[in-house]
């Protein structure tokens, strides 16, 4: 795709008077030289896809390691008894995080969005809006659309690999994809994506990739639901009409700069941060024997 700014990406739409979702699928159909029916269709596809991950969910199944499995069900079942702190939406947007996040670990199929290790952050808030709103199919693929956009922008000026930027690459991005999928369906304007994406990012700015055992389990899948989270919270504060204070862009940039910075031992390597702590440690050498 020809975007390599969200601001490019505004203009443009701006300029051109159609939505931000149609901006995004325009420019697929001239990079592919696809129809625009395919296009959607594709995306379609992603979503009926992120749908049956949720459906097939397995609470039996547990990673080959057996570190992730059965806390979305407890999760769910903690919502469902109208225990949650934060009511019955957030307890599932939690649930779903977990959910997502245990699949990928028990290799079950999940779309990556942007990554494997981020998968349960958009189905996370996508799937309880649109169960709650009564939101159509064709509404969320739009939505789908806007987070592609701001996702390929942060993988052309920045990264979306662990390995290469932290865990701000991968969760972070996945973060700032909901946001502006959130605000796009809520009818906000291409701006106020741009800020949730901006305010999405900082939130998580320099968050590092310290899998235990090098493993996409501890702390990845609980992270999932932090990435959903910070997406709800951005995106609502973005169509209260609050600003980010510094571009999106200029954001982008600055976690590639932070990213950078990330010692080797931070970026998936399983090396720091809680890797290294005395129980991760304990927990890859019992893995490794």
């Amino acid at each position: 795709m020809a975007f390599s700014s969200i601001s490019g990406l505004v203009s443009r739409t701006e300029a051109s008077g159609l939505s931000l979702w149609k901006t995004v699928l325009e420019e697929d159909c001239r990079d592919r030289g696809c129809s625009r029916e395919e296009s959607f269709r594709q995306m379609a596809g992603l979503w009926d896809a992120m749908k049956s991950a949720s459906c097939h969910y397995n609470a039996q199944a547990r990673s080959a390691s057996g570190l992730v499995g059965g806390d979305g069900e407890k999760m769910l079942s903690y919502c469902r008894e109208g225990r949650s702190i934060g009511g019955e939406f957030f307890g599932k947007v939690v649930a779903e995080g977990l959910r997502m996040g245990e699949s990928n670990a028990c290799m079950k199929r999940i779309v990556a969005a942007p990554t494997a290790g981020a998968c349960g952050v958009l189905p996370a808030v996508l799937l309880p809006m649109a169960e709650r709103d009564g939101i159509s199919d064709s509404q969320i693929v739009q939505s789908m659309f806007v987070a592609a956009g701001v996702g390929q922008v942060i993988a052309a000026r920045a990264s979306i690999s662990g390995a290469e930027g932290g865990c701000q690459a991968e969760i972070g991005s996945a973060s700032a994809m909901a946001a502006s999928a959130l605000v796009s369906l809520r009818n906000g304007s291409p701006k106020m994506s741009a800020y949730a994406c901006a305010m999405a990012l900082m939130n998580l700015m320099g968050l590092v990739c310290d899998p235990v055992a090098g493993l996409v389990e501890i702390p990845c899948v609980r992270r999932n639901v932090i990435g959903a989270v910070n997406a709800i919270s951005c995106a609502d504060m973005a169509l209260a009409g609050i600003q980010s204070r510094i571009p999106a862009d200029e954001v982008i940039d600055a976690m590639r700069a932070v990213g950078d910075m990330l010692p080797t031992a931070l970026r998936e390597t399983g090396k720091g941060g809680v890797a290294a702590t005395p129980t991760g440690l304990r927990t890859a050498e019992k893995l490794r024997g």
